[in-house]
């Protein structure tokens, strides 16, 4: 019987736009199978009126660390689309802390790579993109209705644009010691696998890493489309 001390304990990261609350339909599932969510809002994304200048690449990845660092060793780390290089830099800055990795659509950027390169210099934020451009961008909107898109629009904050801007800082190679699960919703394992390579566009050190690729065929937001299963497949890489 699994007594509390035994529970696993899970840090979910969001990604941008998201809070807390974009983890709700995981977290159930995630308790009943015996773990222990602590589902993150990052500075910034607290309310779509909080004040996001000023607020860093630094400040968020400070954030996770801090939920890290305030639970027993042996953490499993989940990060969805930009979360995913929050949790990379948490693992680089303390490798000892975490048992293992969890990209959802996701991956652990490389050291220097930057989310939103493009973005202005003198923006604060940086809003929800329309539907259309978000497609356009590879983030696929499969399984998402017209209720759960409202949804999530009404409920979506403007990224910090300091965050989006702020190049990954990496420095510990004991990070490539951490094991890592691939989630892949929108993108097939198979077709990730050939776009891993050192000088590939998607700047990640995957091909670096000790990885087990799990497919779970949705969107980029499977925690909206298909929350129980990405539990499921969350609990089964924790349990690993």
């Amino acid at each position: 019987m699994t007594t509390e001390t035994d529970r696993i304990h899970i840090v979910l990261v969001p990604g941008s736009w998201l809070g807390a609350w974009a983890w709700d339909g995981v977290v159930g599932p995630l308790r009943a199978a015996g773990m222990k969510p602590h589902a993150v809002t990052l500075p910034g994304l607290e309310h779509a009126d909080t004040n996001r200048a000023g607020i860093t690449r630094e400040d968020h990845v400070r954030a996770v660390r801090d939920v890290v660092e305030g639970l027993p060793p042996g953490i499993v780390l989940v990060g969805h689309s930009g979360g995913g290089a929050l949790v990379h830099a948490v693992v680089d800055q303390v490798p000892d802390r975490v048992r293992r990795a969890i990209y959802v659509d996701s991956g652990p950027l490389a050291d220097g790579a930057v989310l939103a390169p493009d973005l202005p210099a003198d923006a604060t934020e940086q809003p929800l993109p329309s539907w259309e451009d978000l497609d356009a961008a590879g983030s696929s909107l499969d399984g998402l209705d017209a209720e759960a898109r409202a949804a999530f629009r009404a409920r979506a904050v403007p990224q910090p644009a300091g965050v989006a801007r702020g190049p990954v800082r990496l420095s510990d190679p004991r990070r490539f010691g951490v094991p890592v699960t691939e989630i892949c919703t929108s993108l097939p394992s198979a077709v990730l696998r050939t776009m891993i390579s050192p000088d590939s566009p998607l700047h990640t050190e995957l091909d670096e890493l000790d990885v087990t690729y799990v497919d779970l065929p949705t969107g980029h937001w499977p925690m909206f489309s298909r929350p129980a299963d990405l539990a499921a497949e969350i609990v089964a890489a924790a349990r690993a």
